[in-house]
């Protein structure tokens, strides 16, 4: 049974957004990531420079996390290592921008990001020492969270598909006016059109 739950909630957490990534960060110019995140979900992330590939000089980078609506969530200059966390105040897509802020710049750098988003930004040791729980009582505790934040998801996707789906039928009954109203239009070109022709003819005694 331990097994099984264990199993279930590190599909929740491969599900809600555990990631490490290495990004390779041009000699000039800047490389970003971005995430899609709804409201109200916490945000952990660590990155570090990987020097390996720099064994004789050790050039630093400036980052900049920035909201959907472009605020600065975190900043920082002359870094080789840190942190940023924060918990979203809106949905959307939130940015992570990195670029070499140093003299020396070499062929660029790699960047070892690990991002942790909601059920994965928790220290589930700190947890199970302060609230005295282990075993299949701390993987039900893990399970619930999961759960829990997995119905937040779905929640979340649920609302935005039915925003989607307001503005496509809006879409479509503006369309379907719009080709009314060019119809009308064609219509009413092509009466007066024949109005005048006939006149023209009248007077030309054509007809």
């Amino acid at each position: 049974m331990a097994a099984a739950l264990a199993l279930a909630v590190a599909l929740a957490v491969v599900s809600l957004g555990a990631e490490a990534v290495w990004l390779e960060v041009p000699q000039s110019g800047t490389k970003c990531v971005s995430e899609e995140i709804q409201s109200n979900v916490v945000v952990l992330s660590d990155y570090s420079i990987m020097y390996e590939s720099h064994p004789y000089s050790y050039p630093t980078i400036a980052v900049k996390v920035t909201s959907p609506y472009g605020n600065t969530l975190h900043h920082n200059e002359n870094a080789t290592v840190g942190q940023f966390a924060f918990t979203t105040a809106e949905a959307g897509n939130y940015l992570a921008c990195f670029w070499i802020d140093s003299a020396e710049k070499g062929s660029g750098v790699s960047v070892n990001l690990d991002w942790k988003i909601g059920f994965a930004t928790k220290d589930w040791d700190a947890i199970a020492k302060k609230e005295k729980i282990e075993g299949v009582e701390l993987e039900l505790r893990k399970l619930e969270v999961a759960v829990h934040a997995i119905r937040q998801n779905l929640m979340h996707l649920k609302a935005r598909e039915a925003e989607t789906r307001t503005v496509s039928e809006k879409t479509n009954s503006r369309v379907a006016w719009f080709s009314i109203l060019s119809l009308g239009v064609c219509i009413v070109v092509s009466i007066l059109q024949l109005w005048h022709l006939q006149g023209f003819f009248r007077k030309k005694k054509l007809i």
